[in-house]
């Protein structure tokens, strides 16, 4: 079945309104219907500057966290309704980064995918093992677990409207990238435990590879079969770079 690839853009806490603007006034032409999805995910306080210039654009503009709940006593915290109020279509869930800094658990990013697919948000569902777990070898069974808590939640159709996307922990922000090889095997693996539950689906699922992509690897590994994009950090911050790795996707 043929995807139809995904780059998504994730300025972590980078980032200004003049210069989100710019970034996305670099993107809103280039990017055409038929090619890649672009979907730029920059800090909350800069989504209603990027859903402004974005607006009647192939560029969407996503989150890069979201609660489980609608509202309460979550000081800090943004709900999804807040999100898709302001235009937002799209919300990262499960980061690595938040995994480990701010104690996320494989039950709370399933909560978390779980409440933007009821708001009709498209999560970008994330999932990956550390150098550690690795070297143990123990890539497949924590990333199969981590899979298998989202889907204890979702469907795989649901998980369809949106992405998983495939990060090891050891490889982002420090210019270590895991090989074509090594990618696409957990790539490969994600997919088979996905259509163990539903075929159909998981055949049309993107899985994305986040961890040190440049223009450099994009190509090597966006050729791989079951990769099917990007969730681009470090390289998402120069508009000139993450434009090459798009045009690595088609």
């Amino acid at each position: 079945m043929s995807r139809r690839p995904l780059i998504a853009a994730n300025w972590k806490m980078h980032g200004t309104v003049a210069s989100a603007s710019a970034f996305l006034e670099t993107l809103v032409g280039r990017v055409r219907p038929g090619g890649p999805e672009v979907v730029f995910c920059p800090p909350h306080t800069l989504l209603p500057a990027a859903v402004l210039v974005a607006g009647g654009s192939e560029v969407a503009v996503g989150a890069q966290n979201c609660h489980w709940e609608s509202k309460g006593a979550f000081t800090g915290e943004v709900a999804p309704e807040m999100l898709a109020e302001l235009g937002v279509r799209w919300v990262i869930v499960g980061h690595s980064e938040r995994r480990a800094m701010c104690g996320e658990t494989d039950g709370v990013v399933a909560a978390k995918a779980r409440r933007a697919l009821d708001l009709g948000l498209r999560p970008i569902v994330c999932v990956g093992e550390t150098l550690a777990e690795r070297e143990a070898g123990q890539t497949l069974p924590v990333v199969q677990r981590q899979i298998g808590a989202i889907l204890n939640a979702c469907k795989v159709a649901e998980l369809a409207r949106g992405a998983v996307a495939y990060e090891p922990v050891w490889a982002i922000g420090t210019d270590r990238t895991a090989t074509p090889e090594q990618a696409q095997e957990v790539h490969r693996a994600i997919r088979a435990q996905l259509a163990a539950v539903d075929g159909q689906a998981a055949a049309a699922l993107r899985i994305l590879y986040g961890g040190s992509v440049k223009p450099a690897n994009a190509g090597e590994l966006f050729a791989q079969p079951d990769i099917d994009g990007g969730l681009i950090g470090g390289a998402s911050l120069v508009a000139r770079d993450f434009r090459a790795i798009c045009a690595a996707a088609r």
